[in-house]
């Protein structure tokens, strides 16, 4: 519930809102996503990573496993490819370029989204 909730509070409210507060420009805006992404990023590949030994000494059932390795391998995905591609749109943006609207960014919201139905699925199988 704990990865849940860092998912659902940085990137679906931390995220949207940060470029609405005043004095918040779109490079600073863009900085601080960066940052912020790259540490929830790290915190998730943590928090996977115990969940899969946990389940090792634990032993639950199919679905627990079924569901931790959807979310796992959202986040992979989210890592290995679709970060990269953002990184360096920013990278250009922060550069001056003025650039449309990402895809990757609409890529990165629906994994999002499943991740978040894989935690939920997630929750619910591992509960006793």
């Amino acid at each position: 519930m704990l990865w849940l909730g860092m998912v659902l509070a940085i990137s679906f409210l931390e995220a949207p809102l940060k470029f609405r507060a005043p004095g918040v420009t779109l490079p600073l805006g863009l900085g601080i996503g960066r940052l912020v992404f790259r540490a929830l990023n790290r915190a998730e590949a943590v928090l996977a990573a115990l969940l899969i030994a946990a389940g090792v000494v634990i032993a639950p059932g199919g679905g627990t496993w079924a569901w931790l390795a959807c979310a796992a391998a959202i986040l992979c995905v989210q890592i290995l490819l679709v970060r990269p591609p953002l990184t360096r749109r920013s990278d250009r943006v922060l550069a001056g370029e003025e650039l449309p609207r990402s895809r990757a960014h609409f890529w990165y919201i629906g994994l999002e989204s499943a991740k978040v139905v894989a935690l939920i699925g997630l929750a619910i199988t591992a509960a006793p």
